[in-house]
């Protein structure tokens, strides 16, 4: 798709997002909050949900983690407008709650509309929540951070969410080592060398059903 193409296909899903009463949290939250970022983004972030000042904005990540965010993707020379940020989740859980599997479930087609779309060269996960869907139960993310994983044809990267850092001193410059990976990830994935990543499990059954629910969207 040409990037007129991807704005417009984005732009769809974002309004039947919009028009979608059959979402579990859509009754409770004050806005959508579908992603924002570029159409042609190489870099996909997927955190876990909106919060307070993301639900009232309808804009992923602009409270303080997301500020760190910024500083984040700053530290490998981008800025939002190169990337991609979006989450599991289109709505505020009340009380900012995890998630529930079913919620996660619900939302997810979304999600894999948005990748089908978009068509990053990586996806980084955002947390434990994003990385078990990605990923898979029964991983550590204090063992796997900043270790690119190959899952169906996918690259994803699991890093700690950047909200942890800001209860977790010591987690600052651990994030800024996983993201300094980052452009050379890319670099080898261009030049099509091989990563010498391991392949994880079978996909879940949920990511399977949303994967093919993503089609009706």
């Amino acid at each position: 798709m040409t990037v007129q193409d991807k704005q417009k296909a984005l732009k769809v899903l974002n309004n039947k997002l919009a028009m979608d009463t059959s979402l579990p949290l859509k009754a409770t939250a004050t806005n959508d909050v579908p992603g924002e970022g570029s159409p042609e983004a190489e870099i996909l972030f997927v955190g876990e949900a909106p919060g307070a000042r993301e639900d009232a904005l309808g804009r992923p990540f602009v409270g303080a983690a997301g500020k760190f965010l910024d500083e984040l993707i700053a530290s490998i020379g981008l800025k939002r407008a190169d990337i991609f940020i979006a989450n599991l989740i289109k709505h505020r859980p009340p009380g900012n709650r995890d998630p529930l599997p079913e919620e996660i479930e619900a939302y997810a087609p979304y999600l894999e509309k948005q990748m089908s779309i978009i068509e990053p060269k990586i996806i980084v996960t955002l947390g434990r929540h994003s990385m078990q869907y990605f990923l898979g139960e029964g991983l550590s993310i204090s063992k796997i951070h900043g270790q690119p994983k190959r899952r169906n044809g996918r690259i994803v990267m699991p890093m700690y969410h950047p909200a942890a850092a800001l209860y977790s001193g010591n987690l600052r410059p651990v994030l800024k080592a996983d993201f300094a990976k980052l452009p050379k990830v890319i670099k080898l994935l261009e030049k099509g060398e091989d990563l010498q990543l391991v392949e994880t499990p079978a996909v879940s059954e949920k990511q399977k059903a949303a994967e093919s629910q993503q089609s009706l969207l």
